[in-house]
């Protein structure tokens, strides 16, 4: 196990329910230095894992283990923290509680907190759902977070993308397997077309007619279907991806208490210096939605991430894209 449980006992979520013995699995990377000044938050991502995160972590980079200490936490229902594989009955499986992006986030305050005794963060950083858990930790805590930098994501989940959400629960619970959530073997036909609705979301028009795939060592466009879209889906727990995918479709840094659905609001509360890198062809999280939200932040800047890997010029996979996003950092990283 390369990875940390930090023991949150008995959470009251945000829709109600008491999620009792509840766990958030993190990593870090690096050393908290003497003030605690060096720390940064670098949330999860749908169906994502500490370690799929590592590919913007390491020496010379912006997020370099050298100088910061850098802290992933798994989003909860991701298989290591809180989810519906692994918390006992009667909250198991088709039971699991419905978790929010101010649950996730609140619960992180208390890791960074309660575990590290840390006060204040040089950046919250993250990818997709990540980025959504990125603008949360902006709003909520202005007085802690200095700069936050969400690549690929919103802060409030789009009809549009939600339509998209909902292609993908469709595929998914259409499989017999699925069996309401109670399955005993993986609903491996739901999984694989899960994949293949995603397939069309995560990357750009471009992308299929350049046939980049290929960069990716598939040699055919259906080799990636099966070989790549498919194969990354059925290493995944079916209620696993439903919880994280109720989480997505709600999410909305004003749904909480605090801002009572005031999205500008909520929006005019990061006070962080905010880098926001949507990418140009990204199908659901779409440039124009990041430029309105930018217009309601008081300290922020729009900087769109070039070329046709859509969505998935946040996933690590092209190294120009991963270049913008570390250079981006490291600017963002060298303002006071």
């Amino acid at each position: 196990m390369d990875y940390d449980i930090f023991e949150l006992g008995d959470v009251v979520l945000q829709r109600g329910a008491t999620l009792r013995g509840a766990k958030l699995a993190y990593k870090t990377y690096g050393t908290l230095n003497a003030d605690k000044s060096n720390a940064i938050v670098y949330p999860t991502w749908y169906s994502g894992q500490h370690h799929d995160n590592e590919w913007l972590i390491g020496p010379g980079m912006a997020l370099d283990p050298a100088k910061y200490f850098i802290i992933v936490p798994n989003m909860m229902g991701n298989g290591l923290s809180s989810s519906p594989s692994n918390t006992p009955e009667p909250y198991n499986l088709a039971r699991f509680p419905n978790v929010t992006l101010y649950d996730n986030v609140t619960l992180q305050h208390r890791l960074v907190t309660e575990k590290f005794g840390i006060e204040q963060l040089a950046l919250v950083v993250g990818w997709s759902m990540g980025a959504q858990q990125t603008n949360q930790w902006g709003c909520l805590y202005p007085e802690m977070v200095k700069r936050i930098a969400p690549f690929c994501g919103s802060a409030k989940t789009a009809p549009h993308n939600i339509v998209f959400l909902e292609g993908v629960k469709a595929a998914l619970t259409a499989d017999a397997a699925w069996n309401g959530g109670w399955y005993t073997t993986p609903p491996g036909k739901g999984l694989r077309a899960v994949g293949r609705v995603y397939a069309g979301w995560g990357l750009s028009q471009p992308f299929y007619m350049q046939q980049l795939w290929r960069e990716l060592g598939f040699s055919s466009l259906e080799d990636f279907l099966v070989g790549y879209w498919e194969g990354f889906f059925l290493k995944k727990d079916a209620n696993n991806l439903l919880a994280m995918l109720w989480s997505w479709r709600h999410g909305d840094i004003s749904d909480n208490p605090v801002f009572k659905g005031d999205f500008k609001k909520a929006l005019g509360a990061i006070q962080a210096r905010a880098l926001v890198m949507p990418a140009e062809r990204d199908l659901y999280f779409p440039v124009a939605d990041n430029e309105w939200e930018v217009s309601h932040m008081p300290n922020a800047e729009c900087r769109p991430i070039p070329g046709v890997w859509g969505h998935f010029a946040g996933g690590g996979s092209s190294p120009v894209d991963t270049r913008f996003i570390d250079n981006a950092l490291k600017e963002l990283l060298a303002t006071p």
